[in-house]
């Protein structure tokens, strides 16, 4: 009767340490945001339960540990005992043999195998009993907490708390997932925190390429160019291109012309003008995102550190960062990533001054943006001279070629990865 009790304690005990140990994986891996989707949209009750565990995590994970040791120091040393019993001084011999392989297998291994596995399901499962067994064991847990918080001041070792989960994990979190189900919505999550690191400059449309109107031309011109032009905002100089004195708001100033048509001498243009808002080239996306809510503006002139005009930001831009290209009737001068095609050597013949930024996002490639932002600066910068026409370059596994240059710059740049050129050949090969 004896040894059929003890059997069943023993057994008994190493359910317990396989409760323990697969809670503490589960406790370890569980998702506090997985936890609060839960709960905010499916009012899951247990999801709720296990987020109030969570927020103390570490209470949950030593009770778990005082559980699954008292499990597997009593189970050793009723296996001992029983076994003594039974073939004497040798059952010791016998006993940890026998439990040190149950405890590996069956109280450590499988479930913690499993629970890392399914961690979010094996927290919900074991939610109400791990509320218990963290109020059961709450004071021994509580005294040993205060030992190892004594014990990291002894040795000046600084404790951190969880808090909140850290945006470097959350960005890690992005790019680990392969699926191809949600790739826009991953990509625009990865725009979203890139605003904080990604400057104005790297997005901005170039001053070479911004459309203004000379102040000193006459109105009726200045009407013309105006009414033709697809620009909501447009930038007005004098003198030279890169001396803008005023916006010109398209609507409020065709208006403006209508209302006085019959006698459009008396207008004066410049007070019509709107003043032009200039920022610094090094502003952030975020930055900017923050000041055009505020000034309820969508349009700043970038300017370097020495005041000269660089280009203009638009609201537009910013959000391109995180949605993608945005296309309308005003990019039909302007190289989209959207739609690239291979031509028959497997190049993507592209625009000189498209940003890599959008070519990384549209073919899931890795240039490095850090000191350039065009595909045209970084041949530049990586030669370290002005290549000539039909010359071939490979940098980091990418393949170059000048495909055209007129003067010092480069218009056309065809553009492989090497790697993708390996996969072709290994395909067509089967």
């Amino acid at each position: 009767m004896i040894t059929t009790i003890t059997i069943i304690c023993i057994v008994t005990a190493i359910l317990l340490s396989t409760f323990f140990s697969c809670a503490e994986s589960a406790m370890t891996g569980a998702s506090e945001a997985y936890m609060a989707d839960l709960e905010k949209n499916e009012h899951n009750r247990r999801a709720g339960m296990m987020l109030k565990i969570l927020s103390n995590r570490s209470q949950a994970v030593i009770t778990t540990l005082i559980g699954n040791n008292v499990c597997n120091t009593l189970g050793t040393a009723l296996s001992t005992n029983l076994l003594v019993n039974i073939f004497g001084p040798e059952g010791v011999a016998y006993a940890t043999l026998i439990m040190t392989f149950v405890i590996l297998i069956y109280g450590d291994m499988l479930p913690k195998s499993y629970a890392v596995e399914n961690s979010n399901k094996t927290a919900l499962a074991f939610a109400p009993i791990m509320r218990f067994c963290i109020w059961l064991f709450r004071p021994i847990v509580y005294v040993l907490q205060k030992i190892v918080a004594f014990s990291f001041r002894l040795f000046g070792i600084k404790e951190h708390s969880s808090g909140a989960i850290d945006i470097a994990e959350i960005r890690g979190a992005i790019d680990l997932y392969q699926g191809t189900e949600i790739k826009q919505e991953k990509e625009m999550l990865k725009g979203i925190f890139d605003l904080s690191e990604v400057c104005v400059y790297d997005v901005m449309n170039h001053r070479k390429d911004i459309y203004s109107i000379d102040i000193d031309l006459p109105l009726s011109e200045i009407m013309e160019k105006v009414e033709s032009s697809h620009f909501s905002r447009i930038p007005v100089y004098q003198d030279k291109p890169e001396n803008i004195i005023g916006i010109i708001m398209m609507k409020s100033f065709l208006k403006t012309c209508l209302q006085n048509k019959d006698h459009l001498d008396s207008l004066d243009v410049r007070e019509m003008l709107l003043e032009p808002w200039f920022i610094p080239e090094t502003t952030t996306l975020l930055q900017q995102l923050s000041e055009f809510q505020k000034r309820r503006e969508h349009f700043a002139l970038v300017v370097d550190e020495y005041g000269t005009l660089e280009g203009v930001v638009t609201l537009e831009d910013i959000l391109e960062e995180i949605v993608g290209n945005i296309e309308d009737e005003t990019d039909t001068a302007k190289e989209n990533a959207s739609g690239l095609q291979k031509d028959s050597e497997g190049f993507y013949v592209l625009d000189g001054q498209m940003p890599i930024r959008d070519l990384n996002r549209e073919l899931s490639w890795n240039l490095s943006d850090e000191k350039f932002v065009t595909i045209a600066g970084y041949l530049l910068d990586m030669t370290e001279s002005i290549p000539q026409q039909g010359q071939h370059f490979v940098f980091d596994g990418f393949e170059f070629v000048v495909a055209k240059r007129v003067r010092n710059q480069l218009q056309k740049i065809k553009a492989r990865r090497l790697d993708e050129q390996q996969d072709d050949k290994t395909n067509g090969g089967h």
